[in-house]
């Protein structure tokens, strides 16, 4: 258990950078943006923004969630998925603690899913904060209070 604890937490740093590295990148996309538009096009703008980060995220999630389901391919001990189709959807239904259950790991190896739900908790609860700082910081700079002086 203890080698299953550890693997999931060094999983769960890797993914914690991706997340970071991701967050910031597009954090430093976003500022060059905010510079760059006027806000007369702030309806256009502000859509395009809020898609491509939503986007953005869910494809940094669909990355983490596809580590999770490599761990699941790689390890001996787990038998249940054929393919890494298999494993990813796995991984996806645990990542987003949707749970199904159709498909479960039925060996000693089951501790990771329940460290990837703690993970994805973590990640999805993080990349719902920058959505709703992105979109505050859209607000701030086009329609705050120095905006309707």
């Amino acid at each position: 258990m203890l080698i299953n604890v550890l693997l999931g937490l060094f999983i769960i740093g890797l993914t914690v950078v991706i997340q970071a590295q991701g967050t910031n990148y597009w954090l430093q996309k976003f500022i060059a943006v905010q510079k760059r538009l006027s806000r007369e096009t702030f309806k256009k703008r502000t859509v395009r923004i809020l898609i491509g980060t939503s986007f953005f995220l869910i494809i940094l999630h669909l990355i983490q969630a596809s580590l999770w389901a490599f761990l699941y391919l790689l390890l001996p001990g787990i038998t249940e998925f054929q393919s890494f189709e298999k494993a990813v959807y796995f991984s996806l239904v645990t990542f987003t603690t949707l749970g199904y259950g159709e498909i479960t790991i039925d060996s000693t190896n089951r501790i990771l899913a329940g460290l990837e739900a703690i993970n994805g908790i973590m990640l999805i609860g993080w990349s719902t904060a920058f959505m709703f700082f992105v979109y505050q910081e859209i607000l701030r700079k086009d329609v705050g209070p120095e905006k309707s002086n």
